[in-house]
């Protein structure tokens, strides 16, 4: 590890331990629940959705968005790790619903020297609409099971309530 750049987390992780609790705590999720959010720091999704260790598989990417990595372990999740429901979890002032594909390009290449052009961030301008698609992505993925429940709400980070996803008009 880098000489010291790390020295903070050792020490925070040995007041951790000194009081640790979970040994033994089973691997699968206890209440079945998947949880698919974004990875801004904000964003505690234990607390928002009161549960705690072992309850739930925590899923974080930058958006919250299905990528083929969510549907990777969405399987593994459901077969292997008792989920049988999964929350897809955006939150408002996310930076992925803010700034364009080539905003961010840009914003990285000026500031930065990178050319990230051969990545997809997944930005959207109707975070509703992407949440709607994830879902739909998730529900219609042939290797999952067809009766797993999925649904979406937003979370406002300015006020810490989770906002359902209403259903779609004419749906």
């Amino acid at each position: 590890m880098n000489s010291g750049a790390f020295d903070d987390l050792l020490t925070a992780n040995a007041v951790f331990a000194a009081h640790f609790e979970n040994a033994g705590l089973p691997a699968r999720a206890a209440r079945g629940l998947a949880v698919l959010t974004c990875m801004d720091s904000r964003i505690n999704p234990f607390d928002i959705l009161g549960i705690g260790p072992g309850d739930a598989k925590v899923l974080r990417n930058a958006g919250g968005r299905v990528t083929e990595d969510v549907l990777r372990t969405l399987v593994l999740g459901t077969y292997l790790l008792d989920v049988n429901r999964v929350l897809v979890m955006p939150h408002t002032k996310c930076a992925m619903a803010g700034f364009t594909e080539d905003e961010i390009h840009a914003k990285i290449g000026v500031e930065h020297g990178v050319d990230t052009r051969s990545l997809e961030f997944r930005t959207t301008d109707d975070q509703l609409a992407s949440l709607r698609h994830d879902i739909v992505r998730i529900e219609s993925y042939p290797l999952l099971p067809a009766d797993l429940a999925v649904g979406g709400a937003v979370f406002d980070v300015d006020t810490g309530r989770l906002v359902p996803l209403a259903p779609e008009p004419n749906a």
